[in-house]
């Protein structure tokens, strides 16, 4: 403990910094409850006011002040220090120094303050000012609010203050710093200390390495491997490691006990640390051999005899050494004196060349391994927080609420962990698994139970993987997440249970949690700040995602909406590219692509290599290799079998396409789309499309037919009749556009739905031909890569066709914002044509039919425009009317470039959507092409639409980013927990 006890003559105290004779140096952390105690008028609160921030110090007059409206008024004490104590605890959660201006005289009143600190694992530091009587009396007098203060109270306090002195690092302070007098006090030094276990400016890169237990040849070898270059003493002893590119190592404890070479490895690590090329922090292991060398009474239990017995082995060999040693010395003093005596007689000079090499020059004996291994474990921390607080270090694991903490209980936790109070069949204490339910942005790497293989889990890893055990011993390289590790040479010591199977917390614990998505959240996106989620909303999404949506670990990513181009001026369009275009040039974007907008369903594809791939990665069950979901997280499929099919088929064109290898992933996130829109839309169709379809050819002909005989007759109703025709010709073409949509699909049609005219639906009869294209005889499918047959009858994706169109993420990428749109594309093209050589290999589409119609991906046409080109974009809005006129959707309009921001920062929209006209019929109604429908449609207000469709791309790319990351489950799932509840805000669903 620190401690600056003035010398009544004002004389240097222990613990003052050096400097300018006179200047106290008052040492506080950046993180403490720094407790000012004083008599009153000492002076507390200008010295707070001169070395603290304003914000930093709570004030108890001030405190008095807020509830009662006056700061001297005593009857209000209790209820002023309660307010302190509050402000304080928050202040102190919050990792804020504070200051508590107050007299704190009494030991009751500072017991509450070192309470709170304890509470906050903080420092409690004291800060006394002792003044004369006289002085504070002046003080008091010169101040109209205090002018009334009676002497007897500052006499008390000053009986009370000295009777305190002693007794104040009992109490509980940990460092004390006594100024007395005027000049001490206006002489002082409040110098901010950086913890010792905060050393976030050490952005590395590390590898941190886990449990050696006195396995020093694994760690050569291991350092070796990680490009480390040993340094050896002359006995071939490793004693320093060195990487070229100026890693640095971290050990996460349990340097010994066990193992076959405890002090070879002590000798390599403590090198490694006094020159500068490692950190290690305190194993449970080293506390208890700190304790033994500390003369303390230790069991000589877990291991700890092998460590002792090998250190008296050290000993017998250095003073073996010593002896050598005394020995060439005694040697050397004789050959010396023989040459004095032959320099004596030659002369003078010779003996004084003689002395000069004597052995009183040679250099002083090092300290006894014995001492520097003492020395060097008492030296060590509980934890460090290293790379700007996003690494935390540590033996045994730490919550959030602790890093960068400094308290007993909290290096308590990082040396020995928590328990449940339960032991296992085999004695041991169970570990209480605070990995589940780590929830902090900052990972934690920590070793202390053994396990068969490291893993991540909630941000956290273990990296004890057993190495004495005849397991392995495993690096982390930091920031890359790569694990490296080498296998044990033997099994050294015989474990007292078989490593667990997982570290605590199982393969997945509990990854996510109602707390993570319920109420009101704010989520911190890199790419547009904080996006805010209402708590009605979140209800909403949390009512989906529970009940309908696909396994959360196969759910890494939700499409964001899009919003349409702005309204057009076209006479008879509401939407039209030129307005796309412009918009795009505005914001200073030259070069977009435009592809065909597929009319079905989105879908969010996740394929794996294989199924291994999936269980390691995703760490779903056996049997898995990936997902097919629709824009909302449901399983696209109500049958697995298409979907493990649908994956198959995929799965072999990326191998044929070479895209695993490539990409260097097992696996691909894809955002597409898949048709026809009636395979998933049927009771949409059926409901709102189909029926105003029924409805229409139901009223009109008769309607029509009985307008007609009234002219016939001579009756003036051509007006009507005619404004009847052109209703009619309207509910037809709505007919004829949703129609385009619908095809049947296979495994007994259970896409159909019935939407083929039967059942009364007479908007989808078959009266003006077959609905939807085709569909040929199909031929068997090829044998599938597992070796099993899967015909086209029994798979369930006959007719059904995926058009991807973008590469959403790999294995330790986001493409998403890096690749731009024509690459994309490109890769599609790829994989669409590797299916096509693979299926004309294996003889599909031969036979009836052409093997088109048989494949499962569809292209996606497109045409780059320069928006600054008027050729360009004439040639863009020709291509648009071309593909709506062949019954296309329309088009979506990319910037090239995957990401763009405006001149002032702000984020280009990712897409627009720019509808054909007959299209627009099925969301607008059939007859909204009629002038004064499409005058009222075109004051449509986009910017709330606009604005959702950014937060929710902003929210996507965030998803993406934490999953390529490798971030845990529960921060990739509140970003697309994010982009479902947004999807629930009150927005026109037509735009």
């Amino acid at each position: 403990m620190s401690s600056l006890a003035g010398s009544g003559a004002g004389g240097p105290s222990q613990g003052e910094a050096e400097g300018t004779q006179g200047i106290r140096r008052v040492g506080v952390p950046d993180l403490c409850l720094v407790v000012l105690i004083g008599a009153t008028g000492s002076g507390k609160s200008t010295f707070a006011a001169r070395h603290f921030r304003p914000t930093e110090v709570i004030s108890s007059d001030f405190c008095r002040g807020l509830v009662s409206d006056d700061e001297n008024d005593q009857s209000a004490s209790a209820d002023a220090f309660d307010v302190l104590y509050y402000i304080a605890g928050k202040r102190l959660a919050a990792g804020r120094r504070t200051v508590v201006d107050a007299t704190n005289v009494q030991s009751d009143a500072r017991a509450q303050l070192v309470r709170l600190a304890r509470e906050h694992d903080v420092l409690p530091v004291a800060v006394v000012l002792d003044l004369p009587e006289e002085v504070c009396a002046a003080r008091n007098a010169a101040r109209p609010e205090r002018a009334g203060v009676p002497r007897h109270v500052i006499q008390r306090h000053q009986r009370e203050l000295r009777r305190s002195l002693k007794n104040l690092e009992r109490e509980g302070f940990r460092k004390v710093y006594v100024l007395r007098g005027v000049r001490e006090v206006e002489d002082a030094e409040v110098v901010t200390e950086r913890r010792l276990n905060d050393l976030r400016h050490l952005t590395g890169p590390f590898d941190i390495v886990g449990d050696i237990h006195g396995c020093r040849s694994e760690l050569e070898t291991l350092l070796v491997e990680l490009g480390y270059e040993l340094t050896r003493d002359d006995l071939g002893r490793a004693v320093d490691a060195r990487h070229p590119e100026g890693r640095t190592a971290v050990f996460v404890g349990d340097l010994v006990d066990r193992g076959p070479d405890s002090p070879g490895v002590l000798r390599l690590v403590m090198g490694m640390v006094e020159a500068g090329h490692a950190l290690c922090v305190c194993g449970n292991h080293e506390n208890k051999l700190g304790r033994y060398l500390g003369g303390r009474k230790v069991q000589h239990s877990h291991g700890l005899a092998a460590t002792i017995e090998q250190l008296e082995r050290e000993a017998a060999k250095e003073e073996a050494a010593e002896a050598v040693r005394e020995k060439e010395a005694v040697k050397q003093e004789e050959a010396a004196g023989e040459a004095v005596r032959e320099a004596a007689e030659d002369g003078a000079e010779g003996a004084a060349g003689a002395r000069t090499g004597s052995p009183a020059d040679a250099r002083p004996a090092s300290p006894r391994f014995r001492e520097r291994v003492a020395a060097f474990v008492r030296s060590l921390v509980g934890h460090y927080v290293l790379d700007g607080g996003g690494l935390v270090v540590c033996h045994a694991g730490l919550p959030e609420k602790y890093h960068g903490r400094t308290s007993g209980r909290v290096r308590s936790f990082a040396l020995y962990g928590d328990t449940t109070g339960e032991t296992d069949e085999f004695g041991l204490p169970v570990r209480y698994p605070w990995a589940e339910e780590y929830r902090g942005r900052a990972a934690v790497v920590y070793g202390h139970t053994p396990t068969p293989r490291a893993h991540w889990l909630n941000n956290t890893i273990c990296l004890d993987t057993g190495c004495v055990f005849g397991g392995r011993l495993t690096a982390l390289r930091w920031p890359e997440r790569e694990l490296v590790g080498v296998p044990a040479e033997q099994v050294w010591y015989e474990p007292a249970k078989p490593l667990a199977a997982e570290a605590p917390g199982g393969a997945d614990g509990r990854p996510l949690d109602l707390g993570d998505v319920r109420g009101k959240r704010v989520i911190e996106t890199r790419h547009m700040g904080r996006v805010a989620v209402k708590e009605e909303n979140a209800s909403a999404a949390l009512e989906v995602m529970s009940r309908f949506a696909v396994d959360p670990r196969l759910l890494p990513y939700l499409p964001p909406t899009m919003a349409p181009c702005a309204t057009s001026k076209v006479e008879g369009y509401l939407e039209h590219p030129a307005e796309a275009f412009a918009g795009y040039r505005a914001d200073g974007v030259r070069h977009v692509v435009c592809q065909e907008k597929h009319m079905g369903s989105r879908a969010v594809v996740l394929v794996c290599r294989d199924e291994k791939a999936a269980r390691e990665r995703f760490g779903v069950p056996e049997g898995v290799g990936g997902a097919v979901c629709t824009r909302t997280g449901r399983p696209f499929f109500d049958d697995a079998a298409r979907t493990g099919h649908l994956l198959s088929r995929l799965r072999r064109s990326v191998e044929a396409a070479g895209l695993w290898d490539e990409l260097a992933t097992d696996w691909l996130l894809l955002d597409a789309e898949l048709m026809p829109w009636s395979l998933k839309a049927s009771g949409l169709l059926r409901q709102q499309y189909a029926a105003v379809g029924a409805a229409s050819g139901a009223a009109f002909p008769g309607a029509l037919a009985a307008l007609e005989k009234a002219a016939a007759r001579g009756v003036e109703v051509s007006g009507l009749l005619a404004r009847q025709r052109e209703r009619a010709g309207d509910a037809e073409a709505f007919v004829r556009a949703y129609r385009r949509y619908c095809w049947r699909t296979g495994a007994g049609e259970a896409g159909w739905n019935g939407l083929d005219g039967r059942n009364g639906l007479d908007g989808l009869t078959e009266l003006d031909g077959p609905v939807g294209p085709t569909l040929p005889t199909v031929p068997t499918l090829p044998t599938a890569p597992d070796g099993t047959t899967a015909p086209h009858g029994t798979t369930g994706l006959e007719g059904v066709r995926l058009a991807p169109f973008q590469v959403l993420a790999v294995q330790g990428r986001s493409l998403a914002a890096t690749l731009p749109h024509d690459e994309q594309l490109a890769l599609i093209d790829r994989l669409i044509a590797a299916e096509a050589e693979a299926d004309t290999d294996a003889g599909v589409g031969t036979g009836t039919g052409t093997g088109a119609e048989t494949r499962l991906l569809a292209p996606t046409r497109r045409l780059v425009v320069d928006t600054g080109d008027d050729a360009s974009v004439a040639a863009g809005v020709a291509w648009w009317l071309d593909l709506t006129a062949e019954g296309g959707e329309g088009m979506v309009v990319k910037p090239l470039e995957a990401y763009v921001r405006k001149e002032d920062g702000r984020l280009v929209q990712p897409g627009v959507k720019c509808r054909g006209r007959e299209y627009l019929r099925i969301v607008y109604g059939p007859e909204y092409t009629r002038p004064e429908n499409l005058e009222r449609l075109r004051a449509r207000n986009l910017g709330h639409k606009r604005s959702l469709a950014l937060r929710e791309y902003a929210l996507g790319l965030e998803a993406l980013d934490r999953l390529a990351d490798g971030e845990p489950l529960w921060r990739v799932h509140e970003a697309v927990f994010g982009v479902l509840a947004l999807e629930s805000e009150p927005v026109d669903p037509r735009l």
